[in-house]
């Protein structure tokens, strides 16, 4: 089987040279991160690639992700970010795909400022763009949120758009987690939004295996099938080993059938943004 983790933070330190923007984000881990340590974590957890994905602390830069995909083309690839209030946004993402080892964009738009304008429907160029340029869109939204998306979904069916975490909100755990979920599943409709199973662990009080979180994915697999659900760790923070979140899926859900885990493990995400 071959396991792609969806979604994996590295990150350097705070230096006069590379300064972080001081927006308030917390890293999930005192020191920095780095390729070598991932690449390490995921040789003993048997994990072969991940996408990485820069986090916000760091600000809109994709530097040290796009260096770790060039050097290890065979293990990353890079959802990054973007500046896209930014008058230099509009127009870009033509050219997105080009840099190499990137294959899509991630949007937070649970940030106050990001928020705002998604709700004034101040993104619908961005929808427009990335369709064209056929630019999947990773979204880290809550669940609140995830009915805005119906009309943008509808109105663009070749914009393939991702919801991280299952847009569980933040600093939330169990009941109160996956009280939303409804909004979730009901974008299962549109054949072009899939979910990342990523940070899920993070959301529950339990222990490994996290039985509290089965009857939460089986709706999600009932809703959006094996095909359009991602598995992933969000590995930084996660509360358990990470071959213990590898395993949550691969030996502990019995539900699953050996080709549901071929999907969900990696085969859907690389089919997804179409990572060769």
């Amino acid at each position: 089987m071959n396991i792609i983790d969806a979604q994996v933070h590295i990150w350097g330190a705070d230096t006069p040279e590379r300064p972080w923007p001081g927006q308030g984000h917390q890293p999930h881990r005192p020191h920095p991160f780095s390729m070598t340590d991932l690449l390490r974590e995921m040789d003993a957890a048997g994990v072969n690639r991940c996408i990485i994905v820069p986090p916000m602390w760091e600000g809109d830069r994709n530097d040290l992700a796009l260096e770790a995909a060039r050097l290890h083309p065979d293990r990353f690839a890079v959802t990054g970010l973007m500046t896209v209030d930014s008058p230099a946004a509009r127009g870009s993402l033509a050219a997105w795909r080009r840099q190499p080892g990137m294959l899509g964009l991630r949007l937070v738009l649970t940030r106050p400022r990001y928020r705002t304008l998604f709700e004034a429907g101040a993104f619908d160029w961005l929808w427009a763009e990335a369709e064209e340029a056929q630019v999947p869109i990773m979204l880290l939204v809550d669940m609140n949120q995830a009915p805005l998306l119906h009309p943008i979904a509808r109105r663009h069916p070749g914009l393939k758009i991702t919801l991280d975490h299952l847009a569980v909100p933040r600093d939330t755990k169990d009941e109160a987690a996956f009280a939303g979920l409804d909004n979730v599943l009901a974008l299962a409709q549109f054949p072009n939004v899939a979910v990342k199973l990523t940070a899920l662990p993070h959301f529950s009080a339990d222990e490994y295996p996290y039985r509290r979180l089965h009857p939460t994915l089986r709706r999600v697999y009932e809703a959006f099938g094996p095909q359009r659900m991602f598995w992933g760790t969000d590995l930084t923070r996660l509360s358990c080993s990470y071959s213990e979140a590898v395993r949550m899926f691969t030996e502990e859900i019995p539900w699953l059938t050996s080709a549901d885990k071929e999907w969900i493990m990696g085969r859907g995400i690389s089919t997804w943004l179409d990572w060769k």
